[in-house]
């Protein structure tokens, strides 16, 4: 099984996973961070799912981990749910693809400093860790070296050694990783830092925290945004609109009041989004929600990701067909990352 299957339209014909499990969740995001599932024999048993063992991924390389709030989204008792599909182990991973490699994007290439990544004029990437509160299948730095690339090295010196030393860098991109992952104290101690960069306009930070971990959009974390002195820019990350439930849209709204601006990036995924109805209702959610769809990513070649990947023809005929049904400031750029190229390139 090669998983091709759809999202179900209409009546959920599958049931879902007990509301006990997401209600009984910690209110303290580190907590839920902890109380993670990491054991994909424990995922399959929560989904009534035994079926799906004999196709799990030999064990090691790029471990399970999923928030137990994200497995509540889920569709018990069906092997092509379009939110286990993105963190499921599957056997998939283990074949060798040519043209799959480990840095699909040049990320190494781009290193300007420990930590910095400068592909694109005017905006410089700072890898603020490596953790995640959920493992994507289709990572593109599920093979990056975060151990050698740590820009909190220092006390983040080099960074802001670089970063200070080109006046042409107006905007700071915070990734990982996950730079939400980091705890309240320890981002008010980079973003006190990145104050001495007298030429920083723009402060941007992508993460899937607010979609996977809603929990940790606290008080004290909506307080460091209201202090932060410069425009931001939140870049969520969400694939399909059953990721984006009641609590979800809490940790947004929360966001917004607090003068954030909101985009996603998703990426098309074979098996999860790429079909017409599941592109439009994630459009349509995102909106209800107060976010700009911004990025439609095609996947990033990496080793491991092979059985994602939608070519190019079919992604273009279904943006067109999205394009068709929704108003234009609904339809996400199709995009890829060209290692070398000076932006994104549309497609």
């Amino acid at each position: 099984m090669r998983g091709s299957g759809r999202p179900a339209r209409g009546p959920v014909k599958h049931a879902m996973i007990p509301a006990s499990l997401h209600s009984a969740q910690p209110a303290d995001w580190r907590a839920a961070w902890r109380d993670a599932v990491t054991d994909p024999a424990e995922l399959l048993r929560l989904l009534d799912l035994p079926q799906l063992a004999a196709r799990l991924a030999a064990a090691g390389g790029f471990p399970l981990r999923v928030p137990r709030g994200f497995v509540a989204r889920m569709r018990r008792g069906d092997a092509a749910d379009p939110l286990l599909r993105q963190v499921l182990p599957l056997d998939d991973e283990d074949r060798i693809v040519p043209g799959f490699g480990l840095d699909a994007v040049g990320d190494l290439a781009a290193r300007g400093a420990r930590g910095v990544l400068h592909k694109y004029h005017g905006r410089a990437l700072l890898v603020a860790t490596g953790a995640c509160a959920i493992h994507c299948r289709y990572c593109f730095r599920r093979h990056f070296p975060y151990g050698e690339e740590a820009a909190a090295a220092n006390g983040w010196q080099s960074a802001l050694d670089y970063m200070r030393g080109d006046p042409s860098i107006d905007e700071v991109l915070l990734s990982g990783g996950d730079p939400l992952s980091l705890s309240t104290p320890k981002l008010a101690d980079l973003t006190d830092a990145l104050r001495t960069v007298p030429h920083l306009r723009r402060l941007r930070i992508h993460t899937r925290l607010p979609v996977v971990l809603p929990e940790r959009i606290d008080a004290a974390l909506l307080d460091w945004f209201g202090a932060l002195p410069w425009p931001v820019v939140l870049v969520i990350h969400a694939n399909h609109a059953n990721e984006l439930d009641d609590s979800v849209a809490a940790a947004l709204a929360a966001l917004a009041r607090r003068g954030v601006r909101l985009y996603n990036q998703a990426v098309l995924l074979r098996g999860v989004n790429d079909d017409e109805d599941a592109l439009v209702d994630l459009s349509t959610r995102l909106f209800e929600l107060g976010v700009q769809p911004y990025y439609l990513h095609q996947l990033d070649r990496v080793a491991g990701t092979a059985h994602f990947e939608v070519d190019d023809v079919r992604a273009l005929a279904l943006v067109e067909r999205v394009r068709a049904r929704l108003p234009g400031y609904l339809v996400p750029q199709l995009v890829r990352e060209v290692p070398g190229a000076a932006s994104k390139t549309p497609i």
